[in-house]
């Protein structure tokens, strides 16, 4: 989960976020020289004014500022559309969740298995344990194997609603009407927060969601007890 005075992304548990903060870092370096070389000739233009008097006004430097936008912007270009096919890929999942936005909470649904469907609301801050989060603890936490394929469809029963969990890289829509769908890949275990990220009514951000990644026996004991 995300923490004060955090400068960076949240740590990366699929591997869609992994790509993500890489592209994050490449995009941030192409700007840095771009800011860096642009300062440096205003400064240049300002400060030695009878050096670079023609600087504007010569056909070569217009033909490099013009061909090297646009090879960057294909430096650039080439990592993101890798990272959107990575995106809507799924290739034979194991498991399927589906996620219903409700105002104002959360109903999941297993369709793999008969009767696995419960609602998921925020805990009141005075019910909340010592080591539990205010406002972003649930009473049902959803439930899924680590180094598995997973997918998940979002939809929504009133307006539009948004399931996100930063640390998954992962941000689907849910529209009345329509299902979204998405991938899950967890690499390890342990609890991953996120909130809805649409702006659907009073009590938007008091519909948090936790994701409990287990071990495959774990998740099948919880199944079974279900």
């Amino acid at each position: 989960m995300a923490t004060w005075n955090m400068l960076s992304f949240q740590d990366a548990v699929s591997p869609i976020m992994e790509h993500l903060i890489m592209f994050h870092d490449h995009t941030m370096m192409i700007i840095i020289m771009i800011t860096m070389t642009v300062f440096y000739m205003l400064i240049s233009l300002n400060f030695n004014k009878l050096t670079n008097r023609f600087l504007l006004e010569g056909q070569l430097i217009e033909l490099i500022w013009t061909i090297m936008p646009a090879i960057l912007l294909v430096i650039i270009a080439l990592p993101s559309l890798k990272i959107l096919y990575l995106l809507e890929e799924i290739n034979k999942p194991i498991i399927t969740m589906k996620a219903i936005g409700h105002q104002w909470y959360w109903s999941y649904e297993y369709s793999d298995f008969k009767k696995i469907e419960f609602d998921s609301y925020m805990k009141k801050p005075e019910y909340n344990e010592d080591f539990e989060y205010r406002l972003l603890e649930v009473d049902n936490r959803i439930m899924l194997p680590y180094n598995t394929k997973s997918r998940i469809l979002v939809t929504s029963f009133d307006v539009i609603h948004s399931w996100t969990i930063p640390t998954l890289g992962i941000k689907i829509d849910g529209t009345p009407g329509r299902i979204n769908q998405g991938s899950i890949v967890l690499m390890r275990p342990g609890l991953f927060y996120g909130q809805c990220s649409e702006i659907c009514g009073a009590n938007h951000s008091f519909m948090p969601i936790v994701m409990q990644s287990v071990s495959m026996n774990s998740f099948i004991n919880w199944i079974k007890n279900f």
